[in-house]
């Protein structure tokens, strides 16, 4: 099970770029003879290559994921749809209860937008978490920041 609120970002923290990151191109992908509401995608993150199913849902939601092969990655490739996402995301640890806020700052035709996300455990309080000054706006229940919603778009002018 998944849970993460998703941010716009207002201001960008000055220090961003010194934490660990990762460099992410990310895939959508339409499954034969599925239509059964879950998204289905793969990443390559760094050197890692990885597919995934997510469930419906906004706020919480089923995920599966696991990591492939190369060879598996291109071989699924031939099933994507739409527009692929570039992003670098950091990991910015937050300072308490362990959470880490996964700043993604998208490249190519999605360029100049930055999001946050923080995933958090089953059993967390979710109405215990106050947002850092740098978190913008609330997007989790907007469909249209959604990444596999982002993927279909040619530019972020229609978000704003």
């Amino acid at each position: 099970m998944e849970i993460e609120f998703k941010y716009l970002v207002k201001n960008l923290p000055k220090d961003y770029k010194s934490y660990s990151q990762a460099e992410i191109i990310q895939t959508y992908l339409k499954m034969k003879g599925e239509d059964d509401g879950n998204t289905y995608r793969i990443r390559k993150m760094n050197d890692k290559y990885f597919y995934c199913v997510k469930g419906s849902g906004l706020v919480s939601r089923e995920e599966f994921e696991k990591e492939i092969s190369k060879d598996e990655y291109d071989s699924l490739m031939a099933q994507k749809i739409d527009n692929t996402i570039s992003k670098t995301r950091y990991f910015i640890p937050l300072g308490y209860d362990d959470l880490i806020a996964e700043l993604d700052e998208y490249h190519g035709k999605l360029d100049k937008l930055y999001t946050v996300e923080v995933e958090f455990k089953e059993d967390y309080d979710l109405s215990s978490f106050v947002p850092p000054s740098w978190f913008g706006r609330d997007v989790t229940r907007d469909s249209r920041f959604k990444n596999a919603n982002l993927a279909k778009l040619d530019s972020i002018s229609s978000l704003f």
